[in-house]
């Protein structure tokens, strides 16, 4: 955990707010609604040449250089809003997809956004990085969420405009944004560094099984030539097969939605939005539908491997899950299932090998915002073919060995989920005054 350099103490005296969820603030700090400490910019892109378009990635405001833009990309951007450094942006839709916490931005860098962005500037005399990191604070977001009107749960600048601020004098307001970019650095950095450490372990999996499905277990055994660039040398009684002839492809065509799934019902929903984030179906996988979508040839059995066919990120396509469930799974819409034919094929080990050749699919990717691959894409791919009995083998000892890594990789998660609850609540305390810092 990083520690707090300077000893948090709390306030002398302390008054009620009338707020809530606010509770209790230092005697001498205000409560002021929004619109006297700040106002909605929509100062419209009529000087600004350089187009430097600005997004929210995570909280976080990217760059993205006009010609870099992908999709639907105007002839004109002066219909864009004007941003200039230190202006808060929010993003104000959908916020049931995120309920703790509220998609907003300090902007570093002069740019432009669209309109389907909030851009908030403060008054001059106040700290713009102090009010931001005050619409950071957990409690804060939840009623800002509950805020939100219509089916998709959205926000406006109305919404701001009386929301009560609590306000210290504008030395403390410097003094705590100050203390937390300090102390939220150096969270962050130590977060990083556990993704980095996160990113190496997998990388040392992903070895792991390349290794194992192309090389098999014995390092003295003598190889070959696969013929077969990304497979390499295998070893000399092995085979190299088309997938195709090996295993049955089904494309997932029933047709529920992740809003129809259930905690109970008469068949695992394989429903790709919650597929594409677990390498294994099993009894921890819980999301089933009933009888009205079941469709025969839609079956998935324990030994299928699901792909992931269309996905939004290049890297999620191709991904695999494998059905390791006595019960019966349905097979939803943008996948492709793999149904090994048992007496050449180990349904474990080409589980295992779809973790290889997931990236020589996205090869022939397709889209731009959204990417896919198709049925007969599959029907090229080439595979490495030991003995079934050596198969298995190879199966099991990936699965014991990646365990260790996968337990590993847990426990650097759970260190990182630490360390952004404790920032959360740092920034909490802090900007609400429930501790002094200076």
């Amino acid at each position: 955990m990083v520690e707090v350099e300077n000893k948090i103490q709390r306030y002398t005296s302390y008054k009620n707010s009338g707020v809530e969820w606010l509770g209790e603030i230092p005697e001498h700090w205000q409560v002021k609604p929004g619109f006297t400490i700040l106002f909605e910019s929509k100062e419209k892109n009529t000087g600004f040449k350089e187009n430097t378009v600005l997004s929210l990635s995570y909280g976080n405001v990217i760059i993205k250089p006009k010609e870099k833009l992908t999709g639907l990309v105007p002839e004109s951007f002066e219909t864009y809003q004007l941003v200039e450094p230190g202006d808060i942006i929010i993003r104000p839709t959908d916020l049931q997809n995120d309920k703790t916490s509220l998609r907003t931005g300090l902007a570093k860098d002069k740019g432009i956004i669209t309109s389907a962005y909030i851009n908030l500037r403060i008054f001059k005399g106040y700290s713009n990085k102090y009010f931001h990191y005050y619409l950071h604070t957990i409690d804060i977001n939840k009623v800002i969420y509950g805020l939100g009107s219509g089916l998709r749960q959205n926000i406006s600048f109305e919404d701001f405009k009386r929301f009560p601020f609590p306000f210290p004098p504008l030395p403390e307001q410097t003094a705590i944004a100050q203390f937390l970019d300090d102390k939220t650095t150096k969270i962050d950095e130590a977060i990083a560094i556990k993704q980095q450490q996160i990113a190496l372990l997998k990388e040392r999996k992903q070895i792991l099984i390349h290794k194992a499905v192309t090389r098999g277990l014995n390092d003295k055994v003598a190889l070959k030539d696969s013929g077969v660039e990304w497979i390499g040398e295998i070893p000399e009684h092995w085979e190299v097969s088309k997938l195709f002839g090996l295993a049955d492809f089904v494309r997932g065509n029933t047709p529920f939605s992740k809003d129809e799934l259930l905690n109970k019902g008469s068949y695992v929903a394989l429903q790709y939005g919650k597929t594409y984030k677990v390498d294994k179906i099993d009894e921890n996988y819980s999301f089933y539908i009933n009888d009205e979508f079941y469709k025969e040839s839609q079956i998935v059995n324990d030994g299928d491997t699901i792909l992931i066919s269309t996905s939004e990120t290049i890297e999620d396509l191709g991904h695999s899950a494998f059905y390791s469930r006595n019960d019966l799974g349905l097979l939803g819409g943008e996948q492709i299932m793999l149904h090994p034919y048992q007496e050449k094929l180990n349904g474990h080990y080409l589980y295992f090998l779809s973790k290889t050749f997931s990236k020589q699919l996205r090869k022939f990717a397709t889209g731009i915002k959204v990417f896919r691959f198709n049925i007969n894409d599959l029907k090229t791919i080439y595979i490495s073919l030991p003995p079934l009995s050596e198969q298995r083998e190879i199966a099991n000892y990936i699965e014991t060995a990646s365990a260790k890594i996968d337990t590993a990789i847990g426990l650097k998660e759970q260190e990182i989920e630490k360390l952004q609850e404790y920032k959360s609540s740092l920034i909490n305390s802090v900007v609400t005054g429930k501790v002094k810092v200076c």
